[in-house]
């Protein structure tokens, strides 16, 4: 079988390296680890860790999860403060708790006991681009910024799909979620099943922009259970996308949807018309570096 990493355009600081390290023998789950936290930690990538936008309040709350497709064990952690590296808290769940989901003071509780320091996330340049933010929209209530119908701001996150050559499945999820969101704001990256969701009998499936449409169709779950039932991956993404159409009411975002089937074949696809931002980053045995490729439009 095919060792794979397929990871959206902002992994580009750690699909290097998880490609050698998937090369080399290496766990799924530290392939993904690894990869992610290389982003979180890069201050060129706006959408997850040090320099992206806070919330609303001008406090960083960061989201992650992380899936073992051979044994379908999760964990997740969300509105995470003053921590670098939500993945790697995530990941090390695994191992420390039963639960599979941690949210705000007891994720960072978790997270200082297991020995991860507090650290500060919000770059000069982030800083000044929230006081900016602040003085143009926050005139009152928090609230009165937001309508249901209308969503603006990038909607960033870091995705990783990853299979070795044994065909043992692993995903992984880290964001800062909406720019200026509602503060305790969760999208889909922690939510299982959601932004995220990997199974190895069948394969696995992740989502990035508009979470809230995502946790609405159970998106990353419902490509995996129409390739289980059958699907193609490309016909897995397609049905999901006839998903996201079905939706009545409320906001109608942008949304990128990536499928990797059992066999190796993968498959990303976008819901509207765009430009770079909806590229995207493959590898697999063969090739001698990632190649960056355009999501498809399908409407």
């Amino acid at each position: 079988m095919p060792k794979i990493v397929l990871m959206n355009a902002e992994g580009w600081p750690g699909i290097e390296h998880s490609a050698q390290r998937l090369q080399e023998g290496a766990d799924p789950l530290d392939v993904i680890e690894e990869g992610i936290k290389l982003t979180e930690k890069h201050p060129g990538v706006h959408t997850v860790g040090y320099g992206s936008p806070p919330n609303a309040l001008g406090v960083m709350q960061l989201d992650a999860s992380i899936m073992n497709g051979d044994t379908l064990e999760t964990a997740a952690v969300g509105a995470l403060e003053g921590i670098m590296h939500p993945i790697s808290v995530a990941r090390t769940m695994l191992s420390k708790l039963p639960h599979v989901m941690l949210v705000g003071e007891g994720a960072q509780r978790f997270a200082l006991e297991c020995g991860f320091k507090k650290e500060e996330l919000l770059s000069p340049e982030a800083k000044r681009d929230y006081e900016k933010w602040r003085e143009e929209n926050l005139k009152g209530p928090v609230v009165d910024i937001f309508k249901p119908e209308d969503g603006k701001g990038s909607h960033g996150t870091i995705v990783c799909i990853a299979r070795d050559d044994k065909g043992r499945f692993g995903g992984g999820v880290s964001t800062s979620g909406w720019d200026y969101k509602y503060p305790g704001r969760l999208g889909d990256s922690p939510v299982i099943g959601a932004g995220m969701y990997v199974d190895s009998r069948y394969g696995g499936a992740a989502c990035t922009h508009c979470g809230e449409n995502a946790i609405r169709t159970s998106l990353a779950h419902a490509m995996v259970l129409y390739m289980k039932k059958g699907a193609s991956v490309r016909d897995a993404v397609v049905e999901g996308l006839q998903d996201l159409k079905a939706l009545k009411g409320g906001f109608q975002g942008q949304v990128v949807l990536y499928a990797v089937d059992r066999n190796g074949e993968h498959f990303v696809a976008r819901r509207f018309e765009g430009g770079h931002e909806c590229e995207y980053l493959f590898w697999t045995d063969g090739m001698k570096s990632y190649e960056k490729r355009e999501a498809v439009f399908l409407g």
